[in-house]
């Protein structure tokens, strides 16, 4: 894992701009902490700041390959987890090679493919190819965007970066917010539009899509989605395929010459990622696995159930730590730090976020980075098997927009009333919401059920997801720390995307397919445990905390959050603990104090960033 770096300019010689290209790499230091290099020569820049996994000494990039017909430099962000197939496919083809690191398996895949190379990889991954031969530059993303990669035109120049903040010290790039932006960040936000970020003229290329950038501009193409196939495998059969899917995606992704670790929470997704990945190690007879879990002080004292948070996780850890061949560590992780970091977490992302649901990974991964490099998650499991309640409650299927930010009339009303006036958020909103809901094909074959769950589906696939990834890449590689996430397979996605519901939620349980197939793999507590969520503290100090740093900004009346944002009505989710914000502002988790840490976030952003308003 690590950060690239890049700028093309056909009508300028780039050969002294080694000074800018350093610069911007060394923005990414955090994703990259063990070595950078650089390829520059008249028309392309290329930086690379890298974390080594794989092959120390044969995976340094820029990697430069000559070849009879040209040179091809490449940077690349990800893993390969086909990387074996691919290398003994280019063998057959007379390639040969210098290591073992998947950099050079990918840099010499393309030059045998071309722009066909996506066809053939699955992975995380964004990479970028100098190509000498055609005089132009080469960008992918993997199928579900795990991998970062963000870009724009500016004077003559394509720039692009695995972060944004690389991408605004080119010189003369502009930070600016327009109504779109303003529509992304408070509409649509934490999540937002694929391709676009809240910035002006500062795009992604976009999960499952490759672009070329050459003398006649840039060219985008998407080469992979989800598609709407009749499935006609039985009950059993399906079992078996499901099995067979998340065996093989996990297995691949245990690659590393770094110890691997999992994340363990005694919910169903880690505890299944767990349970594989211990049984794979003790079958090579490898060192037990070490599993990681985190907590906050105090949380056993304060934990309040309700229907998002059943329960909390100490048990069921305990439990699954017992039938694992695994060494178990827990960070406990205390108020005041949670609250310090909210804005360690905004500026991972370049953007006010999900608040403490940031933060506490962040610092989770921190501690956990101390002592290995890569970790499995669970996440993406909700998505593909049905997890989440909006999956159940009429009141979210029925809301005709996306069921994870129903409180679109509250939202509209937390912006400063003269922008309010000029931006309408649910009018956004809406046109977001039916633009995406137009890629799912309905088959004649779905049931009533299953088609109104496939769009929930898809919608909670290519957005919701898509937040969480985000989050789980920038609290991860802020640290230089790798998390990888076998539910995210795209084989695995495409194939459960098409089981009916009625199969997918088996017994009518959230992830009853799921649950069905790890009987007695799993202890039966642990396959019939409610899901309970990513856990956040229920410290009634952290409450405190954040409410001070709200109370503190808004003392002062010209703190930029006022030009924004509604300064009487964040004064009466002050006073209120936010609950005049009656509805979480995000999925389950971004409730009273979420909302409050958010908005500090969201001033914090302002004062660092100072995004020029155009409206």
């Amino acid at each position: 894992m690590c950060g690239i770096v890049g700028f093309v300019n056909y009508k300028k010689d780039l050969s002294n701009d080694k000074n800018v290209l350093k610069g911007m790499t060394a923005c990414l230091s955090n994703r990259g902490p063990d070595e950078d290099g650089f390829y520059i020569n008249q028309n392309v820049a290329l930086g690379h700041k890298r974390l080594i996994v794989i092959d120390p000494d044969g995976g340094k990039q820029p990697m430069v390959e000559k070849y009879t017909y040209g040179e091809y430099a490449i940077v690349y962000n990800g893993q390969i987890y086909n990387t074996k197939e691919l290398r003994n496919t280019l063998l057959e083809n007379g390639f040969t090679f210098n290591g073992h690191c998947d950099t050079e398996v990918l840099l010499k895949a393309y030059i045998h493919y071309g722009k066909d190379v996506v066809y053939h990889l699955n992975g995380i991954f964004s990479f970028a190819v100098w190509n000498t031969k055609n005089n132009e530059l080469f960008l992918a993303r993997d199928h579900f965007g795990v991998k970062p990669l963000f870009y724009t035109e500016f004077s003559g120049s394509f720039i692009f970066a695995s972060e944004i903040k690389a991408i605004f010290k080119y010189p003369g790039i502009k930070k600016i917010l327009d109504r779109q932006g303003i529509s992304e960040l408070f509409g649509i936000g934490p999540a937002h539009t694929p391709g676009t970020t809240v910035y002006k003229n500062i795009f992604e290329i976009e999960p499952a899509h490759f672009a070329v950038y050459n003398k006649s501009g840039l060219h985008i193409e998407k080469y992979w989605s989800l598609k709407s196939i009749p499935h006609k495998e039985s009950l059993n059969d399906t079992c078996s395929h499901l099995k067979n899917l998340l065996k093989d995606s996990i297995s691949r992704q245990l690659i590393s010459d770094m110890p691997i670790c999992t994340f363990l929470s005694g919910g169903l997704d880690s505890s299944i990622i767990s349970k594989f990945t211990s049984d794979y190690l003790k079958a090579q007879n490898l060192a037990p696995l070490d599993t990681y879990s985190v907590d906050y002080v105090d949380n056993d004292k304060n934990f309040v159930k309700s229907d998002f948070q059943p329960n909390s996780d100490g048990y069921y850890i305990d439990l699954m730590t017992e039938n694992l061949y695994s060494n178990h560590h827990s960070v406990v992780l205390d108020t005041p730090e949670l609250a310090k970091a909210l804005e360690q977490a905004m500026i991972a992302r370049d953007v006010p976020g999900m608040a403490d649901v940031d933060s506490s990974l962040y610092l989770f991964c921190k501690e956990v980075k101390k002592e290995k490099t890569v970790t499995l998650m669970g996440e993406c499991a909700d998505e593909i098997f049905g997890g989440y309640p909006w999956f159940f409650r009429q009141d979210a299927l029925k809301s005709g927009t996306f069921p994870w930010s129903i409180a679109i009339s509250e939202r509209q009303q937390i912006l400063n009333p003269q922008i309010a006036q000029k931006v309408d958020l649910k009018s956004y909103i809406d046109y977001r919401y039916n633009e995406s809901l137009k890629n799912v094909e309905i088959l004649d074959c779905d049931s009533i059920e299953t088609a109104e769950k496939r769009k929930i589906s898809y919608l909670t696939i290519t957005w919701f997801m898509q937040t969480l990834l985000d989050r789980a890449d920038r609290m991860s590689m802020a640290n230089g720390f790798e998390v990888r996430v076998p539910f995210c397979d795209y084989r695995l996605a495409q194939y459960m995307y098409n089981v009916p519901w009625e199969m997918k939620a088996l017994n009518g349980r959230e992830k009853g397919l799921l649950r069905y197939i790890m009987k007695g793999i799993l202890p039966d507590e642990i396959v019939e445990r409610k899901k309970s969520p990513y856990p956040k503290t229920h410290n009634p100090s952290y409450l405190k905390a954040v409410k001070g740093m709200l109370s503190d900004i808004m003392s002062n009346k010209n703190a930029p959050i006022n030009t924004l944002l509604n300064r009487d009505y964040i004064l009466e989710i002050l006073e209120s603990n936010g609950n005049a914000f009656s509805r979480p502002w995000f999925g389950q988790l971004m409730t009273g104090p979420q909302l409050m840490a958010y908005l500090c976030q969201v001033n914090m952003w302002l004062e660092k960033y100072q995004p020029e308003v155009e409206i």
